[in-house]
């Protein structure tokens, strides 16, 4: 039986025009990248689980492999729940490609949602430092996956990614003439980017690959 998918909902931050006039004006490197990439913006979709689920799928592999390996897993329940997956066979986890170690992972995160270990419903009143602690709590999600889905799910607006490779690499290119850069130089340059870190952040990441990063 074919998986049934409920329809992608794309939904775009309301904050986004005010976050790029504020940004073109606190920053000259933003006020030269945001007017290239014309409408394009963040865009969130998915549901909560799936977007946890899809990103311990991808964690260590091409994002190729990793769509494939999604792919083939999708395919295992009726629909993508927590409930359902914790209903699935570990056989059938590892032929879609999963590790041992990734199987664990995502056990762990569908009884951290099934028993509602996560207040997923509360999340909208919590700060981000709050969601933050209480994502790592689950195995396989560490700091920098729990500040992705900050921006790529919940749309905070001020999320500053210092693990991200890609960020500390774009503000290298950016800002440093390609130097290397520590945190602190990272954090320094970022500053005037508050309340839009998030914004400024997804900029910084075009500068390197113009395709939008989903999850």
């Amino acid at each position: 039986m074919s998986a049934s998918f409920p329809p992608i909902v794309l939904a775009t931050p309301a904050y986004w025009e005010e976050a790029c006039k504020h940004l073109s004006k606190k920053d000259r490197v933003l006020k030269r990248l945001i007017p290239q990439f014309g409408d394009a913006c963040l865009q969130s979709r998915g549901d909560a689980f799936t977007t946890l689920a899809r990103s311990i799928v991808g964690q260590q592999i091409s994002v190729k492999a990793a769509q494939t390996v999604w792919d083939r897993l999708a395919k295992l329940p009726r629909r993508m729940s927590a409930g359902n997956v914790l209903k699935l066979k570990v056989d059938d986890m590892q032929a879609a490609g999963l590790s041992a170690r990734k199987i664990e992972y995502l056990v762990d995160l569908a009884l951290h949602f099934d028993s509602g270990a996560v207040h997923a419903e509360a999340w909208a009143e919590m700060s981000d430092e709050e969601i933050i602690a209480e994502l790592v709590g689950i195995r396989g999600i560490g700091r920098w996956t729990a500040e992705m889905f900050l921006i790529f799910h919940l749309m905070r607006p001020n999320v500053l990614p210092l693990d991200d490779i890609g960020l500390i690499n774009g503000i290298s290119k950016n800002y440093f003439s390609g130097e290397a850069v520590s945190r602190s130089d990272a954090r320094e340059v970022a500053a005037p980017w508050a309340p839009f870190c998030s914004v400024a952040t997804w900029y910084i990441w075009r500068s390197l690959d113009p395709l939008p990063v989903e999850y």
